[in-house]
């Protein structure tokens, strides 16, 4: 298929992180099909953003039906062959967006993904070890696309102004994003150590601020506890007010969790702290200032070692 054909689709919800890192694809998609028009298939969470990177013309939402819900699967099988698609790449590579391909009335378009009997398989028995940044530039290499840039955040930004008032407090801060999956508690650093790593950075002139979902608040206020001195954000930061943030902080400290990955994608330095249960080979947040620490478990990390990482003065 030439790089001029007229409808393009793009399948990538997932998780904030795993979206993130597909920034690099979504642009090289957008500059190899110039003249296409580009549909992305995402969820509501992703909508905003995605519309904001200038990558996409439309953005539809995937209802993610379950199994059961037979209307909601024939609507989107309708919708998916009503676009005209000559082109779908398929960066999210589950089964789910694999059974997308037998939606399509034959002809299917030319489909890039893991699908049985799609056009342009990524085909390497070895894909699952890599990480995703160098999986999708390989899958876009299989299917033509050879140049795949690093993730550019640029146009992601917020008003900070109500969150940081200026002359209020003209201390430079650091970043803690202690959250996390709430099923997956392995993942996530202690409460108590994030409290005195605050406490330690605001003794050593640096104000802590601490960004998370609403759902996360009661972590944050044991932080908060600790340290009274830090600037509590629960709930109250959308993805362009991390990016703005994150731009100005001195640097970053948080679990592998979404928000991490806009923090080290605008270039901030960003330690991310991975324990056992996940592998940061495969995962880790991409940024010119990353440093990543794993240990077995979360509980025996030092505060020490964490805030050894930070070059602060």
């Amino acid at each position: 298929m030439s790089a001029s054909s007229a409808e393009i689709l793009v399948i990538k919800h997932g998780a904030l992180g795993d979206f993130l890192l597909s920034m690099g694809p979504f642009a090289a998609i957008r500059a190899h099909h110039k003249a296409a028009r580009i549909t992305l298939l995402t969820t509501a969470p992703y909508a905003a953003m995605a519309e904001r990177s200038g990558h996409f013309d439309r953005i539809w939402l995937d209802p993610r039906a379950k199994a059961w819900n037979i209307p909601a699967w024939l609507t989107l099988r309708r919708r998916l062959r009503s676009g005209g698609f000559g082109r779908v790449y398929d960066l999210q590579t589950s089964s789910r967006s694999s059974a997308y391909y037998r939606y399509f009335a034959t002809p299917r378009p030319e489909w890039s993904g893991i699908a049985p009997g799609c056009s342009h398989p990524h085909a390497n028995p070895r894909r699952d070890d890599m990480h995703t940044v160098e999986r999708q530039r390989e899958q876009l290499a299989m299917a033509g696309i050879d140049q795949v840039p690093d993730a550019d955040l640029t146009w992601l930004d917020g008003d900070i102004s109500t969150l940081l008032p200026d002359g209020q407090d003209d201390r430079p801060y650091v970043l803690l994003v202690a959250g996390g999956s709430a099923h997956r508690p392995e993942k996530r650093w202690p409460a108590r150590a994030y409290g005195e790593l605050a406490t330690n950075l605001h003794r050593a002139g640096y104000r802590p601020v601490l960004i998370g979902a609403a759902a996360e608040q009661d972590v944050l206020a044991e932080i908060s506890s600790h340290c009274p001195d830090a600037l509590n954000l629960c709930g109250r930061t959308n993805f362009g007010q991390i990016a703005a943030l994150a731009r100005r902080a001195a640097a970053a400290v948080g679990n592998d969790t979404g928000p991490m990955h806009i923090v080290a994608s605008v270039g901030c330095a960003a330690t991310v702290i991975f324990s056992a249960a996940s592998n940061p080979d495969l995962t880790a947040p991409r940024g010119a200032q990353v440093r990543l620490l794993q240990c077995k478990r979360m509980t025996d990390l030092p505060v020490d070692q964490v805030r050894a990482t930070l070059t602060l003065p």
